[in-house]
């Protein structure tokens, strides 16, 4: 398999292993959306990991596969493409990437799905698809605007050029820069001590913010009172409000 989804202890690890570079083919991209669908659905997946291997996220799309489709031929794999990363996208679950290495064009876009990135030092990142006479088409026109500004997403979509890890940070299109050799290792403690949370607040608080955003503030204060309101009716509620009175805060257990 070019991707699998491995599960321990709650945390899930979709998995790109195509040498050399991770490209994005028809068959990978199937199988993304296929397995965060997975993600989705299992109750012992309660937080998830994109990983591409210790030396390479993603270097972006297969160029060769491309080359062959015509017009009518993208006409109906786009749609494909972005219902793929929008898949990874919408885990209601929290997601981050564990990015080392090149993460271009669809490797970056990937990279755009999860909630959190956490970037190797010597990782490199940009969306590279001017230089083929194309733009950003899984989505890096628009996640990428809303996650750096539109100006910064304009400067990286016209050039074209690649990113440093240090400079991604100070743009904040990665959140934390560590050690290559580090990179599983803290995404694997990110994600594995939010999996210990309560799975419902969580999701709610991930559809508040995101939904949230594509919307007015008006709605988005409704979308975030009605799960506020509906958290009251859950057991970790409960739990949460018992363990903060008798115990004080950070204590909870939740189920």
């Amino acid at each position: 398999m070019t991707v699998t989804l491995e599960v321990s202890d709650h945390v899930g690890t979709i998995r790109l292993d195509r040498p050399p570079m991770n490209a994005l083919d028809i068959a990978v991209q199937d199988r993304l959306r296929e397995l965060a669908e997975e993600a989705t659905r299992r109750d012992d997946v309660r937080a998830v990991i994109l990983y591409g291997g210790e030396k390479v996220f993603a270097a972006g799309a297969d160029i060769k596969e491309m080359q062959q489709m015509d017009h009518p031929a993208m006409v109906v794999r786009s749609k494909a493409l972005q219902d793929s990363f929008t898949a990874v996208a919408r885990i209601p679950k929290p997601v981050v990437a564990a990015v080392t290495g090149y993460a271009l064009g669809g490797g970056c876009e990937l990279a755009l799905c999860a909630d959190y990135r956490i970037a190797a030092d010597n990782a490199k990142l940009g969306q590279p698809e001017i230089l083929l006479g194309l733009i950003p088409g899984a989505g890096g026109t628009q996640r990428l605007a809303r996650l750096v500004g539109p100006s910064r997403a304009k400067d990286l979509i016209f050039t074209g050029r690649q990113v440093k890890a240090a400079e991604a940070l100070e743009i904040g299109l990665v959140d934390r820069v560590v050690p290559a050799a580090e990179v599983y290792e803290q995404a694997h403690a990110w994600a594995a001590r939010l999996a210990r949370g309560p799975a419902l607040a969580l999701r709610a608080a991930k559809e508040s913010v995101d939904a949230g955003l594509e919307t007015d503030i008006d709605t988005g204060l409704t979308i975030e009172r009605n799960w506020f309101a509906g958290l009251f009716a859950t057991e970790d509620r409960e739990r949460g409000m018992r363990s903060f009175v008798e115990e004080g805060p950070g204590k909870a257990k939740f189920v």
